[in-house]
């Protein structure tokens, strides 16, 4: 049964005897703040806890003061300190007090009661979180959820301690689930072993806890695949203990015989699991008889000269398998793995896998970026060599070293591991959904950020939070292991305050950049509708109010009608390049086909304003030519027509030639009256430009005209597709006040991207 227990009195309460403990050890006071300055810390712990947990049960049935007793023989199973073993009692202390924190600190000092409260915290975030499991998952690659799981659980360990004491509580509840319960019981038993499985066990992997790894994954491979489980264990011929024994055996007679040839070697070795076994027949796509090391021995020699030499001693002593050997010291992994792999039988026909190394060697795969499990939680990929060498993976070499530290039973050493491990998480957080999902966050991230996280709209529409039940300002900072739980509003968006740095409502990079890109939707949408309306209004003045947008803008080279209708509102397009467009191109000029100027003059006042000067005669009407368009100071000719007066051509015109050839004696002498049209005189010139067609060609070239503030009133294109994609030719008829000016333009226009040539006609 479970009650709320009277808080007991502590160790300094003479109320509460203090078995097996010799009395001096009650002269170390609470205010001791180092583990390792309590001695008899453990019984002490022991003898606090019982009275609180001793007729308890946990969830899964067992006794609480059992599992703390179990655990504790673990931990120092591993290699776990005293202080280690006493801190189980104190986790489960916590939810029988009602102030953990302060009583647990005034018994045992702060060290010990920050770890159990930071341990208890995880407890309960990883039930909630296993609970969560069998609902709909917040994220669509469970892979990655449970990859983020394994992250916080590091995240909450600033002391490594805690991440060693949910290893061995967990081993310790699949031990009490295997003598209790048949492999076929569903529910909280499935979810707690795939939990073991795919969480706690690859931690222990990658920390180096190798006695936890194997034995719960063999124990939550019971739970999850019993038929498979069954199946291997009775195609394995011995039991695991008599396989054991023959490791053992083989070790020590391989080690004794190599030494005994001058070849200094350690013989490690252990038999292979279960699950270790169907992972390699499922990622090689083995069968069982193809599993060559279900039985392994690792030689670990002084030098590569001794491990060929250790090689060349097994293979005269055990029989090889043919294809069973590697050298991966001559010829290392992509990873920098290096190691001798070779498969041998003994006398019996039994087959054992032998690697050989160096220490140097082994150590680099232990905790180097070749590290073990980089290649074997892989999965089916894993076999052909993986890099380890992210941060997160150096993190992880950090945390074995310092799990090396926390061994060594001598005080400063463990409390330098300790030091060492604050911080080395400090740039994430994780924190959970109402379902128990995991977030990871940057440091420092806000309610908002976390909204943003889990969708961008839950961010747009973000109006308040709650943390763990509790409504807090959105630009509170959230810590590990906190519930987030985010208030929207159906329709909105951000708050431009989010992107005052000074007002610290953004952490992430992801939030950040979401609520810019939604103010810049913002300012374009603005943009689209001041050139939409600017565009209907000029449909309108000129009648073409049926013409559709989309058709209007691909005339102009845009994709769509709102790509017209930005360039139009940022004043990149002028509404005279549309108005040109639009209007119907003039019939093309014929040889007799002339334009009177824009300021017709009368026949009576041509000596005196006119443009255009006929020397030797008095009055006569002029029109300039229509085929070459001529402007000041182009050379000119006039030519005498019949009831139409004198055209004016540029001397180097064609049509003039051709007409001069027949009639020279209508060839007439002229010249400009006014020198640079001083007289306010424009005229219309054409620019013929060839160039690779493209979208958005006549737009770019148009923008050039409008740049350089000269008018247009006329435009022809013609596009062909051919081997090069496809050619454009375009006719540009513009206004100016002379000819002169042309070149400068015409040297900008042949700028623009895929324009071949630019050129008076």
């Amino acid at each position: 049964m479970k009650s709320n227990a009277a808080e007991p009195s502590g160790p300094n309460h003479p109320s509460v005897p203090l078995v097996g403990v010799p009395q001096n050890a009650l002269i170390v006071t609470a205010s001791a703040d180092s583990v390792h300055d309590q001695p008899y810390a453990l019984q002490r712990a022991r003898v606090f806890a019982e009275p609180l947990i001793g007729s308890e049960v946990l969830d899964t049935g067992e006794n609480i003061l059992a599992h703390a007793d179990a655990v504790a023989a673990i931990l120092k199973s591993i290699g776990g300190s005293e202080a280690m073993q006493a801190a189980i009692y104190l986790v489960h202390c916590c939810q029988h007090l009602t102030r953990p924190l302060e009583i647990i600190t005034k018994s045992f000092g702060a060290n010990y009661a920050a770890l159990a409260v930071e341990t208890t915290k995880l407890v309960t975030v990883q039930r909630q979180t296993r609970t969560a499991s069998a609902k709909a998952p917040l994220f669509s690659d469970p892979a990655e959820q449970t990859e983020t799981v394994r992250k916080m659980l590091l995240a909450f360990s600033r002391d490594l301690r805690v991440v060693m004491l949910r290893l061995a509580s967990r081993l310790q509840t699949l031990r009490h689930y295997a003598a209790h319960f048949a492999a076929t019981r569903q529910g909280a038993t499935h979810a707690l072993a795939y939990e073991s499985l795919h969480v706690f066990a690859p931690l222990a992997n990658r920390l180096g806890i190798w006695q936890i790894k194997w034995e719960m994954e063999d124990l939550a491979f019971r739970f999850l695949e019993p038929d498979t489980y069954k199946k291997v264990a009775r195609l394995l011929d011995e039991k695991r203990v008599e396989r054991e024994k023959f490791m053992g055996t083989l070790r020590a007679q391989l080690e004794r015989d190599l030494n005994h040839n001058g070849i200094a070697a350690l013989v490690q070795g252990r038999p292979k699991h279960i699950y270790s076994i169907v992972k390699k027949m499922r990622g090689k796509s083995l069968d069982f008889d193809q599993v060559f090391d279900i039985r392994a021995l690792r030689v670990v020699a002084a030098d590569v000269n001794g491990c060929y030499a250790a090689l060349s001693f097994v293979h005269s002593l055990f029989s090889p398998i043919d294809g069973e050997f590697d050298d991966y010291i001559a010829k290392p992994k992509s990873n920098g793995y290096q190691s001798l792999h070779t498969v041998v039988r003994d006398d019996a026909g039994r087959a054992v896998e032998i690697q050989i190394r160096t220490q140097a060697m082994h150590d680099h795969a232990e905790h180097g970026v070749a590290a073990h499990w980089a290649y074997k939680e892989a999965g089916t990929k894993g076999y052909a060599g993986v890099s380890a060498s992210s941060e997160y993976d150096a993190k992880i070499a950090v945390l074995r070293q310092l799990l090396a530290w926390e061994r060594d039973l001598s005080g400063p050493a463990s409390q330098r591991a300790r030091e060492a491990n604050q911080g080395l998480f400090d740039d994430r957080i994780y924190v959970l959904t109402p379902d128990a999902a995991v977030v990871e966050l940057p440091q420092g991230a806000t309610t908002i950020d976390f909204a943003y996280s889990v969708h961008t709209n839950v961010g747009h529409r973000c109006r308040g939070a709650r943390i763990d039940g509790a409504m807090v300002p959105l630009n509170t900072p959230l810590q590990n292991g906190q519930t987030v739980e985010v208030i929207t509003v159906k329709e909105g968006g951000p708050s431009r305050d989010w992107l005052n740095p000074e007002l610290a409502f953004l952490a992430s990079h992801r939030a950040k950049s979401k609520v810019r890109a939604w103010f810049n939707a913002l300012d374009v949408a603005q943009t689209i509708a001041k050139g939409r309306e600017a565009v209907e209004k000029l449909l309108q003045r000129e009648g073409k109010t049926a013409m559709k947008l989309d058709d209007l803008a691909s005339q102009l080279g845009f994709k769509a009608a709102d790509d017209l209708f930005e360039v139009v509102g940022k004043d990149e397009l002028s509404l005279r390049t549309i108005e040109t467009m639009l209007r119907p191109p003039e019939p093309v000029p014929t040889q007799d086909d002339y334009v009177l100027t824009k300021k017709p003059r009368p026949a009576s006042q041509n000596t005196q304003g006119g443009g255009v000067l006929v020397v030797g005669m008095g009055s006569l009407l002029t029109q300039l030519a229509k085929c070459c368009k001529p402007a000041p100071p182009d050379q000119i000719l006039g030519f005498v027509t019949k009831g139409k007066g004198v055209s004016i051509h540029r001397s180097d015109c064609s049509n003039f030639r051709n007409m001069a050839s027949c009639s020279p004696d209508r060839v007439i002498e002229v010249d400009w009256r006014v020198p640079k049209a001083a007289d306010g005189s424009i005229y219309a010139v054409d620019i013929s430009i060839e160039a690779s067609d493209r979208q958005g060609l006549l737009r770019d070239i148009s923008e050039v005209f409008t740049k350089e503030k000269m008018n247009v009133i006329g435009v022809q294109t013609t596009s062909v597709k051919d081997n090069r994609g496809g050619t454009a030719w375009m006719t540009f008829t513009v206004e100016v006040a002379q000819s002169g000016r042309l070149k400068h333009v015409l040297g900008v226009v042949a700028g623009v991207a895929g324009v071949r040539s630019a050129r008076r006609r």
